[in-house]
């Protein structure tokens, strides 16, 4: 191999070491919830709603984000905005059952806070939701496309 590809070679890996892939797993722990135990990670690898949750419980042993007060909200926006641009799964789901539209918390904790955008959820079929990094809005999104998430464990 010639010097000045093996070169060349060398600091395409030192770069991408410094500078992961968009879709290579960066995750990025952040300080306890105020009040409680509670941590969280953003993912940055996107993966479908399902495939996030069970990434957070095998990695984690914990579950996607669950957010219920502003303050988290603003906590968990920030950290996406210092990470990525793309909105991220969070743990909330909006689902009909007998004919009645409801959202709920993947881990069954109360749905005591939401921060939804104009016209949001979407009540044509059951949807996930993703987290603005911009706004800190709420959107549906279908749970089969692939976007970063935040943990928390």
């Amino acid at each position: 191999m010639q010097p000045s590809l093996l070169l060349l070679l060398t600091l395409l890996v030192m770069a991408s070491a410094l500078h992961p892939a968009p879709w290579q797993t960066v995750e990025v722990p952040v300080g306890t919830e105020e009040g409680s135990r509670q941590h969280f990670a953003v993912v940055k690898a996107p993966h479908t709603y399902q495939r996030a949750q069970r990434h957070c419980k095998d990695v984690y042993r914990g579950h996607l984000a669950s957010v219920h007060s502003t303050a988290t909200n603003e906590q968990l926006r920030k950290l996406a905005a210092t990470y990525t641009y793309f909105s991220l799964w969070i743990g909330a789901v909006t689902t009909c059952k007998n004919g009645s539209w409801k959202a709920s918390w993947e881990d069954l904790s109360p749905w005591n806070y939401a921060n939804w955008a104009t016209g949001q959820p979407c009540r044509l079929f059951n949807t996930c939701t993703v987290l603005s990094p911009r706004d800190g809005l709420w959107r549906s999104r279908a749970c089969f496309q692939l976007r970063p998430f935040i943990c928390q464990y």
